[in-house]
């Protein structure tokens, strides 16, 4: 039976948006072992039928000493568990672990799911960043991209050459994120943020826009779901929703969230930089229209004035007037909106064109 690693620096990249191409690989008789850092949620996987391999990994960590030290453990880790394949999400796998196969050659499957925050500036991080995904990234059997500005960026910087393949994000489960009907409107127009909080999700724009909105219309109210990666918005989120009509849901699981946003009638993501957004996927497949940022990663997911609204990144008064533009419109213009999101779903972003993308590539590797 052929052994399948997959790295990945949390348990919710692989459980939310992988676990249907976990089950395929389980189905076709692989052998699949989950290197992830300890999460209670990580027996989830085994009820599946992976195995897991807990390691420690730090997120957000920039230490060098710490990062050279990941290199010996994924070493020590792919020795001991020898696959015949090794699947990379996320940066720190993405390079740390692509390192490690490269020196002991294992063949490797990368996934860039987005530039992240290092790459927003001119900096020394970001060259360094540059030069570690160049050596990381030569020796891939592919390197996949959720959109064509990423793909087309680290071509110009030479960092991948032809081994590369663009895929539709993601991808949504249609099942999961099934369609549901449109709600009524006989009382307050119900918007949804559904986001990690940190400032590069847009939530100042987002509190600013809010603010404004609320001034003028007495019929609207917002959603907040998420967990706080950056926690001086505790207090301004605290304080938001006792000022503001602002109703914070905290974290919640994938199904508590579809019910959130089918019982919403817009959803609101202001980001300021995306590989693609997932919960823009999401909430199209419910059903729903989506304001978003005009930026590589949202603008893909919606068609501007048909499924939804695109504005200026980084701009509370576009996001603002996107808003204005949505409640401008008919019940039923808002109620087509979601339905055209959700055919456009269905013919581009179906997650079984990622699964599949996946089968064929890692079928050629194993030379079946």
């Amino acid at each position: 039976m052929s052994k399948i690693l997959i790295l990945a620096n949390d348990n919710s990249t692989i459980y939310n948006f992988r676990r249907e191409l976990l089950s395929r690989l389980i189905s076709e008789n692989y052998d699949v072992i989950i290197s992830v850092p300890k999460h209670d949620r990580n027996l989830e996987f085994e009820k599946l039928g992976c195995k897991i391999d807990e390691i420690n990994i730090s997120r957000s960590g920039k230490n060098p000493l710490k990062e050279l030290a990941l290199i010996k453990s994924y070493k020590k880790q792919i020795k001991r568990i020898k696959p015949d394949l090794v699947l990379t999400y996320t940066a720190k796998p993405n390079i740390y672990g692509s390192l490690a196969c490269k020196k002991l050659h294992i063949p490797y499957i990368n996934n860039i799911t987005g530039l992240g925050s290092n790459f927003q500036t001119e900096n020394f991080i970001k060259k360094i960043m540059l030069f570690l995904q160049k050596k990381a990234y030569k020796r891939s059997s592919c390197v996949f991209f959720q959109n064509q500005s990423n793909k087309k960026y680290f071509e110009k910087m030479n960092v991948v050459g032809t081994n590369t393949k663009l895929l539709p994000g993601s991808g949504v489960n249609l099942k999961l994120h099934k369609f549901e009907y449109y709600p009524e409107e006989s009382k307050n127009i119900k918007f949804i943020l559904v986001s990690r909080i940190r400032k590069d999700k847009g939530f100042d724009e987002f509190f600013s826009a809010v603010k404004t909105l609320t001034e003028k219309f007495n019929n609207i109210e917002f959603h907040l779901v998420g967990w706080y990666e950056d926690e001086k918005y505790k207090e301004q989120i605290t304080d938001m929703v006792h000022k503001y009509p602002v109703v914070y849901h905290g974290s919640q699981s994938q199904e508590k969230v579809h019910e959130l946003i089918s019982d919403s009638h817009c959803l609101i993501h202001p980001s300021h930089h995306e590989g693609m957004a997932n919960v823009l996927l999401e909430a199209a497949a419910t059903g729903r229209p989506c304001i978003t940022s005009n930026i590589p990663g949202c603008q893909e997911a919606v068609n501007d004035g048909l499924t939804g609204f695109l504005f200026e990144v980084k701009s509370s008064k576009s996001l603002s007037e996107a808003v204005i533009k949505y409640l401008e419109l008919k019940p039923e213009e808002r109620m087509k909106m979601g339905l055209l999101a959700r055919n456009k779903m269905e013919t581009e972003f179906d997650r079984q064109i990622v699964i599949n993308s996946y089968m064929e590539k890692i079928e050629n590797i194993m030379g079946k």
